[in-house]
């Protein structure tokens, strides 16, 4: 996320709180103007650079003055060549207000924020999060495991090289040419052999030399050390990060011929926005799509997104793949299990029940979270929240609603809508969110 650092001494006269207060409502300035742009239905907006102006006449610092219509006071002014006593002074720029007049002096632009991809996400998510994740911490919490990664100058005694350090020891001895031990005892086997030989005058200053070169070698031999400290080589270790939490989410939308466009666009737009969250904010999160007709079957990212596809609607299959799939793939004792899904509400008579059986029977024992969406027309917006209202799923999903707390459940309307729904769904608060 981005962090603004104001490294600035704190100059005479100036206040460092109202620099932080300037911080902080820059900050919050960003952040209202991409979610303003989330909720004009550009979630595109959010996959790239981010250009945030802020008025100047929010950075400046309060001040205290005198009050100009009371009090008593008495000034010493210098002497000028212009002004008279009694004379009138205009104020800068002519006008009677403030601020300069049009063309007749500087003005300063306002401050222009430019944030990258990264920083963007991070502040349009940094307030949400999978709701009720109690197995583990997913994002923070993380054991390590040791992983070779070649070597140190520094460490533990248990952790030397032998191999290494030996390697860098007879490098260093070669490179400073340090006398090896078998050129000292050669020099004493000629002293020994001179020695025996009859005294002379030359053979005395034979053994001399000898001596001299025989103490010299022995001087740099101890100079030159073995084993430096520079050779000495420790096996190096990185902490290699294992995940100790896992989550899935899965994606379910309805892609039958009941969803027109319209709708398939927004639970689209939906998904786009979930998907974001869940890639930026958490990084060893498994992501699982299934779209479904008559049928259900779980496609890749591309096809979810990209694909078009018709047919009828039964709901249930959909909830009986995801069924499927977490019995194979994610045991609940390791994993924590979230479902989002998107639907018009229509559904083949009779397959509600269905979807209430399995939802009651099965899945909501092994979510921690389930949120579903539907999509309706924008002229029935106005039931938002009638809970007597509605279609066959959404009034069948409502005894789902009122027993697990878990479940929750929101309506679309409008591309304006999507943005509250996610965050009434996924907000970072106390507790879990319950429905209007």
């Amino acid at each position: 996320m981005p962090i603004f650092i104001d490294r600035r001494l704190n100059p005479k006269d100036k206040s460092l709180g109202n620099r932080q207060r300037f911080l902080r409502r820059a900050r919050e300035e960003l952040k209202r103007s991409i979610r303003d742009k989330v909720r004009a239905g550009g979630i595109a907006e959010l996959d790239r650079e981010h250009v945030v102006p802020i008025p100047r006449k929010g950075t400046g610092e309060p001040s205290f003055g005198d009050d100009k219509e009371s009090g008593r006071r008495q000034h010493i002014l210098p002497g000028n060549r212009t002004f008279s006593s009694g004379d009138i002074i205009p104020k800068p720029g002519g006008g009677g207000g403030y601020g300069s007049a049009a063309g007749t002096t500087e003005s300063e632009d306002d401050f222009r924020f430019v944030l990258s991809r990264e920083e963007v996400l991070d502040l349009f998510f940094e307030d949400l999060e999978l709701p009720d994740l109690v197995k583990l911490n997913l994002k923070q919490v993380l054991s390590f495991k040791p992983r070779r990664a070649g070597f140190a100058a520094s460490g533990a005694p248990t952790n030397i090289n032998v191999g290494r350090t030996m390697r860098n020891s007879h490098g260093r001895r070669i490179a400073l040419r340090r006398p090896k031990q078998a050129e000292l005892d050669a020099i004493a086997r000629q002293i020994a052999e001179l020695e025996a030989k009859p005294a002379s005058a030359l053979v005395r200053e034979r053994i001399a030399a000898l001596r001299e070169a025989l103490d010299r070698l022995e001087r740099r031999r101890k100079r030159i050390a073995y084993v430096d400290p520079v050779d000495i080589r420790f096996n190096r270790f990185d902490p290699q990060p294992l995940p100790n939490a896992n989550a899935v989410m899965f994606c379910l939308m309805d892609v039958s011929g009941s969803m027109g466009e319209r709708e398939k666009d927004l639970a689209k737009r939906f998904f786009v926005l979930l998907h974001l969250f869940l890639t930026r904010r958490y990084e060893r999160t498994d992501i699982v799509f299934i779209r479904h007709t008559h049928l259900a079957k779980e496609v890749d990212e591309h096809t979810f997104f990209y694909h078009t596809e018709s047919g009828g609607t039964v709901v249930s299959t959909a909830l009986e793949e995801m069924h499927r799939i977490i019995e194979q793939r994610y045991p609940v004792a390791e994993w924590n299990i979230y479902a989002a899904q998107a639907s018009d509400g229509d559904n083949f008579a009779g397959d509600s029940e269905r979807c209430i059986e399995l939802l009651d029977r099965k899945l909501m024992r092994l979510c921690q979270y389930f949120a579903y969406v539907e999509i309706i027309d924008e002229r029935e917006s106005h039931i938002f929240g009638a809970t007597e209202n509605g279609t066959s799923l959404w009034r069948a999903y409502n005894a789902i609603d009122g027993k697990w707390p878990n479940f929750q459940m929101r309506r679309i309307a409008a591309p304006a809508d999507i943005y509250p729904v996610f965050r009434q769904l996924f907000a970072r608060q106390p507790g879990l969110r319950k429905s209007a």
